[in-house]
């Protein structure tokens, strides 16, 4: 059938598999063109279908000729129906590794089930032993604890205040102000329950307890803080509180592993265009003026580029991996610069709907956003019949 991209909001309710497929081999290219770095051999991806998990998995393959092994939670496609994008990036992914004689099985559910834990922990002890790097990227916004039963929802607000500054819609350009009233309790609770480090530590609890952690493993989570234009309603609203949890969790963890010589980080990295930061007041306007003064300087990454700058220089150099005096890997090293901040702050200044199209990257943003789902894409016939129903080689059947 034809697929063309339909827009409900922040969220595109279709996907491109051909589109999906090129994205992968894009990136899958790009890791190639730097040549092999001294990373992991056997890795764990937990939230590997799209954006920085996505990115590690190619990472770990085509960077050291890794054996990977994806959990993540996608829509299957039905007749006439597409999948979710993350499903068809899965799919490239697997069956572009199986090509090139490189393992690659995955596991579709609910990552924080038990049951999807142990599946994960019986298909490393069947296949690969014991894994050398676990890689944690989840983002969703619900997640129900399988010690409670208790399901919980994050939420995207303040902390102590009303939050009130510009936003922009990046369907149509229009520059507004948007405000949102201050979080209660339970919803910080809920967020950091949702968002923080808590599933994280029962990952590596049970796979450290079934024996399948190599010696020296290393774990890393993912972050974000950004600058003082989005600060109150992310680093110092809900999402922020379950992101200092998180970053908390990583020395807890590293604790745990220091009998087995294992480390635990959590790596700060950039502002990208995802399904998440799309729907977040702010970001997208921030991340418009962000791409556009990235791009002029020469400095602008995506996904990938971060992800491969994180593995062959930071943690595997050979050396002990930098750190800054949080204990957090800095990956947003270019992003937070001086300069780049302060020319930011200018453009934010005058953002207005009139002003946008010169002033930021609004339509760097556009394309970013239609390529997670598959679109925009150079190289993809739009106008050709696509197969929806695509299988993924290596998925494993769950009834979680």
């Amino acid at each position: 059938m034809i697929i063309e991209p339909r827009m409900r909001g922040f969220i595109c309710l279709t996907a491109h598999p051909d589109g999906a497929a090129q994205n992968v081999k894009n990136q899958i290219e790009y890791v190639k063109s730097k040549g092999a770095n001294n990373g992991p051999k056997r890795v764990l991806v937990i939230g590997a279908s799209t954006g920085f998990g996505l990115a590690s998995r190619i990472t770990a393959a085509y960077g050291s000729g890794a054996s990977t092994i994806g959990v993540y939670f996608e829509k299957e496609p039905k007749e006439g129906k597409t999948a979710s994008p993350g499903w068809y990036n899965t799919a490239a992914f697997e069956k572009k590794t199986q090509a090139d004689g490189l393992y690659a099985k995955s596991i579709n559910g609910d990552a924080f089930s038990n049951e999807v834990k142990q599946q994960t922990i019986d298909l490393i002890k069947a296949d690969l032993g014991q894994v050398d790097l676990i890689i944690y990227s989840l983002a969703s916004p619900v997640r129900t604890n399988p010690k409670t039963g208790v399901t919980h929802r994050s939420t995207l607000k303040p902390i102590g205040g009303t939050f009130s500054d510009k936003t922009v819609d990046f369907h149509t350009g229009i520059v507004s102000t948007v405000t949102i009233e201050p979080a209660n309790e339970e919803e910080i609770e809920n967020t950091v329950a949702v968002m923080g480090g808590e599933d994280w530590e029962m990952w590596i609890d049970e796979m450290k307890a079934a024996g399948v952690l190599a010696e020296g493993a290393t774990t890393v989570a993912y972050s974000y803080i950004g600058p003082a234009v989005t600060e109150a309603v992310y680093r110092k609203g809900t999402i922020g509180r379950a992101k200092d949890h998180l970053e908390a969790t990583a020395f807890t963890i590293a604790a745990k592993l220091a009998d087995i010589k294992g480390h635990a980080y959590v790596s700060v990295n950039k502002a990208l265009v995802t399904q998440a930061s799309s729907a977040i007041p702010v970001i997208p306007l921030y991340i418009s003026f962000l791409y556009k003064t990235m791009k002029e300087k020469g400095l602008h990454e995506g996904c990938i580029e971060q992800i491969e700058r994180l593995f062959s220089q930071r943690l595997y150099t050979g050396g002990d991996v930098p750190v800054d005096e949080k204990g957090r890997i800095r990956i947003d090293d270019w992003e937070m610069r001086d300069d780049v901040q302060a020319a930011v702050a200018e453009l934010w200044k005058t953002a207005d709907t009139d002003t946008l199209p010169q002033t930021g990257d609004l339509a760097g943003y556009k394309k970013d956003f239609l390529n997670l789902f598959g679109f925009d894409v150079a190289g993809v016939d739009y106008a050709a019949d696509a197969n929806e129903m695509v299988e993924i080689p290596g998925l494993q059947k769950t009834e979680a």
